[in-house]
């Protein structure tokens, strides 16, 4: 028997559903993914710290869980919500419940609201703070602790403790991969690609990793506002005078930005899901990209030495950035996407290009 719960946004709109997962309340800022498949991913990537993360996609849990596709040890998330739970998953390499999983992790679940009136809600409204709770009352007190509520500290609460090293059967190039919440998939892919990778905390500094004599350098993506690292831009910048090869993903590609003296902004709702167009502003091509980010770049405030690459397909914002002056790019989607689209994992073959270029 499942127990009544609530979502309470801060607008004071309440929905009504069940419980399942971890039993219990909390706060986080509600978001939206469009993707079709994957939960799996979504609950494990560390860039939804701090958040409520929504389901537009009716029916979730019918692979069930399965360990060697998440993108970090554990979910980050604050709660998830579903239109539809299935309890009896049918998959060749299920493991697991994604109730059980819920539950060993302490993430509240909520299913059975209509989450299409609620995704409307926040694409008309903007981005909003809400509560799972156990009952539906409203209060003063509730409203201003929903309006208060800030995601903070989020890359230093997902980045790894200490360095660690992926090694490839033969090793071609040193990367250094900067994490900043990383999905697990970004070193799967230099490591297909004959990368030996060095994984380091977020709050490695520039002479560590210059120590480390890296071919290239890869920033990760990662959760919250990307202008609250202030100390890793700093460290970033001096870094990039010694013409490293550097790629930048989502929150990477921002702060690579932000280094240069580009400035961000938040949007009002954001891109979350595996559907999301990014057209290459040279070529006019349209690549279908797995995004998620609440933040980007502002296009007019990019240096004399940027050129935007790609630029969002629905609603213009930057989704690239091309350097002139030392070898770098970054982009706002992933590349390295699990489970998909890959249309752009050739921008990993680009990076590989760019280190073999930079090292003769």
């Amino acid at each position: 028997m499942q127990d009544n719960a609530y979502l309470i946004l801060e607008n004071g709109t309440v929905f009504a559903g069940k419980s399942f997962g971890y039993a219990g309340e909390t706060t986080g800022e509600v978001v939206f993914t469009t993707a079709m498949t994957g939960y799996l991913e979504t609950l494990t990537d560390p860039s939804y710290y701090g958040q409520i993360v929504t389901q537009t996609f009716p029916l979730i849990g019918n692979y069930g869980v399965i360990p060697s596709d998440f993108e970090s040890k554990k979910p980050y998330l604050k709660a998830y919500i579903v239109r539809q739970w299935c309890q009896h998953p049918s998959n060749f390499r299920c493991e697991g419940l994604l109730d059980t999983f819920l539950k060993e992790h302490k993430i509240v679940g909520l299913c059975g609201i209509d989450t299409r009136a609620l995704t409307k809600i926040v694409r008309e409204h903007g981005v909003m703070n809400a509560r799972v709770a156990a009952g539906p009352a409203v209060t003063d007190e509730l409203l201003q602790e929903l309006k208060d509520y800030r995601v903070v500290n989020a890359v230093e609460s997902v980045t790894c403790e200490e360095e660690y090293t992926y090694t490839p059967k033969e090793t071609k190039r040193r990367v250094v991969l900067w994490d900043f919440g990383a999905k697990e998939n970004i070193a799967r892919e230099l490591v297909k690609r004959g990368c030996e990778v060095i994984r380091v905390p977020a709050h490695t500094g520039a002479a560590r990793i210059l120590e480390l004599a890296p071919d290239g350098l890869m920033l990760s993506n990662g959760p919250g506002d990307p202008a609250e690292n202030k100390s890793i831009v700093e460290e970033l910048k001096q870094i990039l005078t010694h013409k490293i090869p550097t790629f930048g993903i989502c929150l990477g590609h921002q702060l690579l930005a932000l280094s240069q003296g580009a400035r961000t902004e938040k949007l009002k709702y954001g891109h979350r899901g595996a559907n999301q167009p990014a057209v290459d502003t040279q070529t006019g091509r349209v690549y279908i990209t797995s995004q998620n980010h609440g933040y980007a770049v502002v296009s007019d405030s990019l240096p004399e030495n940027a050129r935007e690459s790609y630029k969002n397909g629905n609603d213009g914002t930057c989704e690239g950035v091309a350097y002139t002056d030392m070898p770098a790019f970054s982009v706002q989607f992933h590349p390295e996407a699990a489970a998909g689209p890959l249309d752009t994992a050739f921008l990993f073959d680009e990076f590989m290009a760019m280190m073999d270029k930079e090292g003769k």
